[in-house]
């Protein structure tokens, strides 16, 4: 059996002399036929061949006919790396779109949206009662909105203590030893609910653990508090706890999610992150990133009726 020779983007986009994404773009509309293997995208040498008996792509598919050129797109909510390299992802692939951050907490950055404030809440927040993830909060606010949930990972929370966890820290319960000094994270952090929830399953007196009081506004904030000494134990995420060398006891594993919502204005740079989460190879990007599961990377998890526009 002969196997036809295969073709990543990046290669077919050298072949072309056009960007990666108008490749995906390409793929998208029908215009190019592509197939996965696993998580990549792979086009055969005979499509090639076709698509350049058919007439090679237009430079104008890279200008003034592209439509998502220079768009900005407002993200607001909780700060996670992930966020962060997705923007440098989104920087040095597909320059014609912007995001800027504005990092305040996942009940914050969902307000932020309900009230128009931004294009997309990034959150991660535990209803007590269901012990789901995001959507009914996502659903008590939202009813006429036309909204999107993806999902963007699955992260693990927990106890992060100085290396060597010389204070023998082994569960929350621990938490409540007077010789241990906790800094916590903001109200309204989704890393906050949890802990919260936690503590009232333990049925743990939060005023019992010293340093509950003290907030931090980010992972790499509360993990420093642990690095410099300051404190002996913060709860957070593995890749904070990675990035300082710290110990880290694993606790609960939760959903990070996107939630889009849609206006004329932002629909097409919308589409555009869409198919960045969906198409191309940043999912292969954060697949290294320890004390995430990308395995839902771009999966859509909740939307309203059927609204988007068809292509």
């Amino acid at each position: 059996m002969i196997h036809e020779k295969t073709y990543t983007p990046d290669e077919i986009a050298k072949m072309f002399k056009i960007s990666k994404n108008t490749v995906y773009e390409l793929i998208k509309r029908g215009e190019l036929h592509a197939f996965k293997v696993g998580n990549k995208m792979r086009v055969v040498e005979s499509e090639i061949n076709r698509f350049k008996d058919a007439g090679r792509p237009s430079p104008a598919l890279e200008s003034a006919n592209t439509p998502f050129q220079e768009q900005l797109l407002h993200i607001a909510g909780s700060h996670d790396f992930l966020i962060e390299q997705l923007i440098k992802y989104i920087t040095g692939q597909s320059p014609a779109l912007t995001i800027q951050p504005t990092y305040i907490g996942s009940l914050e950055g969902l307000m932020m949206l309900y009230k128009g404030n931004c294009d997309i809440a990034a959150m991660h927040l535990l209803d007590p009662t269901s012990k789901e993830y995001n959507l009914p909060f996502i659903r008590q606010l939202f009813i006429h909105e036309r909204i999107t949930v993806l999902r963007l990972a699955g992260r693990e929370q927990g106890l992060i203590t100085a290396k060597g966890n010389p204070k023998g820290i082994l569960s929350i319960k621990d938490l409540t030893r007077k010789n241990i000094r906790f800094v916590n994270r903001q109200k309204g952090a989704g890393t906050r609910f949890l802990f919260d929830s936690l503590l009232a399953d333990e049925n743990i007196n939060p005023f019992d653990i010293v340093g509950y009081e003290l907030e931090e506004w980010n992972h790499l904030a509360t993990a420093s508090y642990i690095s410099g000494g300051i404190a002996d134990a913060t709860f957070g995420i593995r890749s904070a706890a990675n990035k300082l060398d710290l110990h880290f006891i694993p606790i609960a594993k939760e959903k990070f999610d996107l939630v889009l919502r849609w206006t004329n204005k932002n629909e097409n740079a919308m589409e555009h992150l869409i198919d960045i989460l969906q198409l191309t190879d940043f999912k292969e990007s954060i697949s290294s990133n320890e004390g995430y599961d990308g395995s839902e990377l771009g999966q859509i998890m909740y939307e309203t009726k059927v609204w988007r526009k068809t292509k």
